[in-house]
């Protein structure tokens, strides 16, 4: 029997207009650009702007130049999955949301919650439904509007988080293309440093709560820190020595964009060059689930086919892995 693989054939991103700068962050928190820059490496990140606009806003704007780039029709998708920790509401799912929009009928749909390493978990759900022979066509969107849950006024979390969407379209291929192999982790005790105080069945909201602040993320940055450096590069270490892949023989590394020293950290521990790793951070800063399609649509001009790729996140949860892929096509 011939074996099935989950493949990318196409990539799309999406970030709203406005640029919220340092310096524009400097006049909420004792902040400035220089320390912005030397402890996180981010210059700028994008923020959705209007009334009514969600993070389903964002993913239709991703989709649609997704179907424009790939030539897919609303109906000939089978699935579309939305990783997203910022959804428009608390229910109905997002993916749900963007689907009725984008006129995609014939298609179920579905939130994955991961945080950062949501569009990781998503690509692996995903790609069992492909390389499963089940669906030839599936969606998937990440993304977050992480300013609906920012308080500018914490210097802690103000200057790291943006707003932005990437989708990417997966189909089934028979040569030795797409997903090659996953390693995806998670560890309950993580949320003690980074979560939402309020706003679940735990903690309904109240007036008590919104005045107390709980509705904004909270992070204990130290510990994160620690153990995204920790966990990031150790889980990229893992998948190259399980494929026995050197760094000469990975043509891309593809890590979350969520502090330039854990960037430098895995990097370093992969011992893979600054030409050979992916980096946006100071745009965009850090979109949550749509750090890694962001980057795959920026750099896919550059990407070839059979390209070797490691992807790595770390997120709130804790949740964290690596994916081992290969390009499916050459720059269009």
């Amino acid at each position: 029997m011939t074996k099935i693989n989950a493949a990318i054939t196409g990539v799309a991103g999406y970030v709203p207009d406005y640029i919220l700068t340092n310096d524009e962050i400097a006049k909420n928190v004792d902040t400035s650009d220089e320390w912005i820059m030397t402890r996180i490496g981010i210059k700028e990140r994008r923020i959705l702007k209007g009334e009514g606009l969600g993070m389903s806003d964002m993913g239709v704007k991703a989709v649609e130049q997704l179907f424009a780039k790939t030539g897919t029709k609303p109906e000939e998708v089978d699935l579309l999955i939305c990783c997203t920790i910022t959804g428009d509401m608390q229910f109905p799912a997002t993916a749900n949301i963007i689907s009725d929009k984008m006129g995609i009928r014939n298609a179920f749909s579905f939130d994955i919650s991961a945080a950062c390493s949501g569009f990781l978990f998503g690509f692996a759900t995903a790609a069992k439904y492909v390389q499963s022979g089940m669906y030839k066509k599936v969606v998937l969107v990440a993304g977050d509007k992480m300013s609906s849950i920012i308080d500018y006024k914490d210097r802690a979390v103000s200057p790291i988080f943006g707003d932005g969407a990437g989708a990417v379209l997966l189909e089934p291929t028979t040569e030795d293309l797409g997903l090659i192999d996953e390693i995806l982790h998670t560890d309950g005790m993580g949320r003690k440093y980074l979560h939402m105080k309020a706003g679940g069945s735990l903690k309904p909201a109240t007036h008590a709560t919104i005045d107390a602040g709980e509705h904004f993320v909270f992070q204990d940055g130290r510990h994160v820190f620690k153990h995204a450096v920790t966990e990031m590069a150790d889980v990229a270490a893992k998948m190259m020595e399980k494929h026995n892949l050197s760094h000469s023989d990975i043509e891309w590394l593809v890590p979350h964009q969520a502090n330039q020293r854990i960037i430098d950290a895995v990097a370093n521990r992969m011992e893979m060059t600054k030409e050979k790793v992916m980096v946006n951070i100071e745009k965009y800063g850090n979109t949550t689930n749509g750090t890694i399609p962001l980057l795959l649509n920026e750099w896919e001009s550059q990407l070839k086919k059979g390209d070797k790729l490691i992807i790595a996140s770390f997120g709130a949860g804790f949740t964290w892995g690596a994916l081992y892929l290969k390009w499916a096509y050459d720059p269009k």
